[in-house]
C-alpha cells in the first residue's frame, strides 16, 4: 500500500506536469521543470521515475489497471467499464486533455492507442472465417477510442463521462459488427 507522503508526490508532480504541458508543450517540458514546479526534489523524482515518459506511463498504466482490475471486476458489464475508463479521464481531464491536445504529445497518443488496441483485441470475439487482417479492428477501435475522448476533452466535455462512453461504444459495436461479417479469412466481404 502506498504512503500518503508517495501519493502526494505523485499528485505534485502530476500536476506540475500538467501546468508545463499547457504552458509549454510536451516537448519543452524537463524534469527539472517538473520538480521545480511540483516543489519536489530531483532525487525524489528519480527515485520514482526514470524520466518525464515514465511519469506520464505511470498515471495512464494505473488508468488502465484500475479500469481492467476493479472496474473488470466480474459484475460489471464491458460497457460499465468503458464509463468508467471515461470518469477516470474526466477525473484527470486536465491530464487527458493536455497529452492529447494541441500542445501534447504524439508520442502520448500512440502508447494510449497502442494499449487499448491490445486491450481491445484480448476482448473481441474472433470473426467468423478467420482473421480480419494484422490487427486492423483492434488498431481501429483504439484510434476511434483516442479521438473520441480527444473530441470530448477539446469540446469541454460536453456530455458525461456515460454519455461519451455509450455514444462511442455504438460506433465501436458498428466496426465489430462488420468485421463480424467478414466471411473469408484476410480483409473484405
Amino acid at each position: 500500500m502506498e504512503s500518503v507522503r508517495v501519493r502526494r508526490t505523485r499528485k505534485l508532480l502530476r500536476d506540475a506536469l500538467v501546468d508545463l504541458i499547457e504552458e509549454r508543450g510536451f516537448e519543452r517540458v524537463t524534469v527539472a521543470a517538473i520538480c521545480e514546479r511540483a516543489m519536489v526534489s530531483r532525487a525524489a523524482f528519480y527515485r520514482s521515475h526514470r524520466d518525464k515518459y515514465q511519469l506520464v506511463e505511470l498515471v495512464f498504466d494505473e488508468a488502465v489497471a484500475e479500469m481492467l482490475g476493479s472496474f473488470g471486476a466480474a459484475d460489471r458489464t464491458p460497457l460499465e467499464r468503458w464509463v468508467g475508463f471515461f470518469e477516470h479521464v474526466d477525473a484527470y481531464h486536465r491530464f487527458y486533455g493536455a497529452l492529447l491536445g494541441r500542445n501534447g504529445s504524439a508520442w502520448f497518443a500512440d502508447r494510449m492507442r497502442a494499449t487499448l488496441a491490445g486491450t481491445v483485441a484480448a476482448h473481441l470475439p474472433p470473426p467468423p472465417g478467420g482473421r480480419t487482417g494484422p490487427d486492423l479492428v483492434p488498431a481501429v477501435l483504439a484510434a476511434m477510442s483516442v479521438q473520441s475522448i480527444t473530441w470530448w476533452l477539446d469540446n469541454g466535455r460536453p456530455v458525461p463521462p456515460r454519455g461519451i462512453a455509450v455514444r462511442s461504444a455504438r460506433l465501436a459495436g458498428v466496426v465489430i459488427a462488420e468485421a463480424q461479417s467478414w466471411r473469408t479469412p484476410g480483409i473484405g466481404p
